[in-house]
Order: C-alpha cells, then structure tokens, then sequence
C-alpha cells in the first residue's frame, strides 16, 4: 500500500523532507509511524504526538488505507 507522509516543525527537520510517499507493509497509523520512526530516527514516541488522516485526527489504532494522507504532528513550543 502506498501513503503520504506529511512533516512538520523538528520531524520534518530530521526527515530532511516536509512530505513522502512510501509503501507501507502495515495498516495502522500507529504502525507506519513507527516504520517512520526507524528510517529517520524521530525520538518521539507517539504518546507524545498527533496524528491526522485526510485532514482528520484520528486514533494511533486507526486504520490507513491505500492512497491515505497521513500527517504527524510533534508537541510545538512558541511565544
């Protein structure tokens, strides 16, 4: 299956990219966050995340289909 990933703030600093597509093994967002996870070495854990599916927050159990955006969206700080 192949899915979008959207970047923002320090994942997208570490992933060096904002967006990718990937073929993802697994059906879960919690799953291919962790796939993420290991390929750029982000050191959240997803407690410490949200995550949105087509424009939606969703649950980490929710399942990803193929042709699904996905979005990651770290803790941000500001002033």
């Amino acid at each position: 299956m192949s899915v979008k990933i959207l970047y923002f703030a320090s994942l997208a600093d570490r992933a060096g990219c904002s967006e990718e597509t990937v073929d993802a093994n697994t059906g879960s967002a919690k799953s291919i966050y962790e796939e993420a996870r290991l390929r750029h070495g982000f050191a959240f854990d997803v407690d410490r995340l949200r995550v949105a599916v087509n424009g939606a927050f969703v649950s980490w159990d929710s399942a990803v289909r193929d042709g699904d955006e996905i979005v990651f969206i770290p803790p941000v700080s500001g002033g």
